[in-house]
């Protein structure tokens, strides 16, 4: 194992990068409509040829969009987190990647739109929320990449006592630093 390291070390890459992108996210097990979003943050990637750990923080919207029942009022449920993933990705070919890892997240804003009204509904949820994402990426010219993944929750948010975890598909557009820059 030791030896393995060593070798990972001696080639090891490492690039800082920034990505941004748009969101769709929902809650799992409603009949909820998807709500648009975006993201924005920044990666650091270290490794070789084949294998690379990534760990980042970002700033992502999530939340859900409906109508309540009874009244036909809309309901606009605006969640802002900061997630913190840290992903492996393995090099399938030179400008081809897949990826996955776990990601923790913390509420850093919620804001509830019941019809005109609004409300902050961060009492409602819970604070955090652990997660994996998984997804694939191609690299692109001039130290560019894009990439599309779905971040899933893996624990209840308890959103007014009810079992719900977040979902998110992402498709965003980075740029790498310490690239070659091909």
């Amino acid at each position: 194992m030791a030896f393995f390291l060593v070798g990972i070390a001696a080639t090891a890459q490492a690039q800082f990068g920034v990505r941004a992108g748009f969101n769709s996210a929902n809650f799992s097990n409603t009949n909820f409509e998807a709500k648009a979003g975006f993201h924005l943050g920044a990666y650091y990637s270290i490794g070789t040829d084949f294998i690379s750990f990534e760990p980042g923080i970002q700033y992502s919207q999530k939340g859900y969009q409906a109508t309540e029942a009874g009244t036909g009022r809309s309901v606009d449920e605006k969640l802002g987190y900061i997630d913190i993933p840290v992903l492996v990705r393995l090099n399938l070919i030179p400008s081809v990647n897949i990826f996955a890892g776990p990601q923790a997240s913390l509420l850093a804003s919620s804001v509830y739109k019941l019809g005109d009204d609004t409300f902050d509904s961060s009492a409602a949820i819970r604070g955090y929320d652990l997660g994996g994402v998984v997804g694939a990426q191609v690299k692109l010219p001039m130290g560019l990449n894009a990439q599309a993944s779905y971040d899933f929750g893996l624990s209840s948010l308890n959103y007014y006592n009810t079992d719900v975890k977040n979902q998110v598909f992402k498709i965003s557009l980075g740029y790498s630093f310490g690239s070659n820059n091909e």
